[in-house]
This record gives C-alpha cells, structure tokens and sequence, in this order.
C-alpha cells in the first residue's frame, strides 16, 4: 500500500473552518463504524476544493480539537517553561476513536523518555496563541492506513497557523514504529512475537 495521501510524506494542509460537526459525545464516535466518516465526505470535499487536506474537527463552545478526518492528532510544543510535551485529546469525552497508532505513539515516546505525553483537551484558540508564540514545534495526523502525516497549516477564522515544516519528531516517530513492525528493533514489551 502506498502513502495515504497523494502528497506521500509531504506536510498537508487543514481547516477548522467549517460549519459541521463530525461526532457528538456519547455517539458511536468512538467504534470505527461508517457511520462515524460517511458523514464528513462533503464536508472533506469542500475542504479538498479550497486546497486544504482535509478537515480538523473541534466541538464545542470552546473549540475543542477532536480528530483530523479519520486519524487522531498531535501537537508538539513548548510549554512556558521550556520543557516540550506531546499533546493528543484525551479519550474520556467521547469524542475520538481510540486509535492502535495513537496508543502506539504514546506508549514509544513515554518509552523515549524525553519529553512529556499527554492525554488532554486541546482547544483551537489555545493551538493558536501557542503558534502565535512561535512554541507551536509539530503537528501530526496518525493512523493505521498513515501511520503519520505532519502537518503545515490549519486555517483557523479565515488565516492560516503555519506549524514548521522541520517534522524531525514525526518522521522519528514514523521510522520508530515502522522499524518495529519490520523487526528491525523491538518494540516495548508485548507489541511483538517473533514466530
């Protein structure tokens, strides 16, 4: 199988510029059922006609980030402090599919050790002060069919954040669990079974 977008590994562009709402709590959002995407088609069309990937889903007053079309999503930033945290919505609001490849890029950089792994709300105007800053560092789609895919911008109320291209976390993620599922290296405990 080939890259999941037509880009390969090229950083894709998004918009959370968009009247739908993908999921609502407490749905079947978070069993992979057709259900969950068939409804997204249009809206990700309309998205795809005005040149952006696909759509970053958020809900609620507050904008909170869910998923980016059929993956889950990742930022990579600098906190105040300087420290650096890897940051995915949290499965308790019911709203994401728990995703194998989202427990997998946690599991191995809480493994890594480096920075922290956190399971939180992320909220658009939150992503958009900390860009604003210059503390936003990656953005990354993950799923089965993509493993990963960077992100370059999301439009957000009509501008574009730009997230820096570099993706030297999400391409060491990439090679990571690549390596793994080939036997390059193992993986932590349980992920594989040599036969």
């Amino acid at each position: 199988m080939g890259p999941y977008y037509a880009s390969g590994f090229d950083p894709i562009r998004l918009t959370a510029d968009t009247p739908y709402v993908r999921a609502w709590p407490g749905g079947s959002v978070s069993s992979k059922v057709g259900g969950n995407y068939g409804p997204t088609m249009k809206p990700g069309a309309d998205a795809m006609a005005k040149g952006y990937s696909q759509i970053l889903w958020v809900f609620g007053e507050d904008e909170h980030i869910t998923e980016v079309g059929a993956m889950n999503v990742f930022f990579f930033i600098e906190k105040e402090d300087g420290k650096k945290e890897l940051v995915t919505p949290p499965l308790s609001r019911g709203d994401i599919l728990p995703g194998v490849t989202r427990q997998s890029i946690i599991e191995l950089c809480k493994e890594w050790g480096e920075f922290e792994v956190s399971e939180r709300g992320i909220t658009m105007p939150e992503v958009e002060e900390i860009a604003s800053k210059g503390r936003l560092l990656e953005a990354f789609g993950a799923g089965t069919a993509a493993v990963v895919t960077p992100i370059s911008h999301i439009q957000y109320k009509g501008e574009d954040i730009e997230i820096p291209a570099t993706g030297e976390l999400t391409m060491r993620i990439f090679h990571g669990i690549m390596d793994i599922q080939y036997g390059k290296v193992d993986g932590p405990e349980g992920w594989s079974v040599k036969i």
